[in-house]
């Protein structure tokens, strides 16, 4: 499997991204903002940062890169996407995903090891959990509160597109604790805290992380069995 791991002018974790897909067992694929050519990926990743350095907002920039316009065409045709933190913010831009990734409440960075309750193994990304699983996967924004109108929250809860809330403390004043959501299709994922930094026992203040990756592995593997 060939996971594309975008980079943006800014982006931080994109290293960290690609190293955690090639620890999944998949091919990490290197992306660049300004080429709309995806590389004949099976799945996309948009990583954590500060891309075009957050200027107007952060991810407002970054919708507009050639690559985004080839990343909204392929998740329209069902390709797992994955934000993670500024790539969350980035979905949201898009219209991938509603709402919308601001200022913390606190109006402070966190920097933090946090506690995430997953709510729907609906996804391409989160198959492989169980649902009400608890998850320890660090977090660390500035514009992380997750907030959009009442009605939308309404929706996502109703049709089960929380994915994770954090639980034992909200970092951010997310609005009813969500740090990830998800799309209607369940292939576009968005979630603050970084799974990319949870995949190894030596750094990682868990594994827990791993299982986004191997969730999209899993999909796509299904995918291919159900297409032969």
């Amino acid at each position: 499997m060939r996971i594309g791991v975008v980079t943006f002018p800014g982006s931080l974790d994109d290293g960290d991204a690609r190293r955690a897909v090639r620890l999944s067992g998949a091919d990490d694929i290197a992306l660049w903002h300004n080429d709309p050519d995806l590389h004949q990926v099976d799945a996309v990743i948009l990583p954590g940062g500060f891309s075009y350095g957050d200027y107007l907002r952060a991810g407002a920039i970054a919708r507009f890169a050639p690559v985004m316009e080839s990343i909204v065409d392929a998740a329209g045709g069902g390709m797992p996407v994955l934000g993670i933190c500024n790539g969350f913010q980035v979905l949201c831009e898009a219209h991938l995903l509603p709402g919308a990734l601001v200022r913390n409440a606190h109006l402070h960075f966190r920097n933090r090891d946090q506690m995430l309750r997953v709510q729907s193994t609906t996804t391409a990304w989160t198959m492989n959990f169980t649902e009400g699983q608890e998850i320890l996967i660090p977090v660390k924004n500035g514009e992380g509160r997750y907030v959009a109108d009442e009605a939308v929250l309404d929706e996502l809860e109703s049709s089960d597109r929380v994915v994770a809330r954090y639980v034992g403390g909200n970092p951010n004043g997310s609005s009813r604790d969500i740090a990830a959501i998800r799309n209607e299709a369940g292939n576009v994922v968005g979630i603050m805290p970084h799974p990319e930094h949870a995949v190894e026992a030596l750094t990682g203040p868990s594994t827990d992380g791993m299982t986004f990756f191997a969730s999209v592995l899993a999909h796509l593997g299904g995918k291919v069995g159900a297409e032969a």
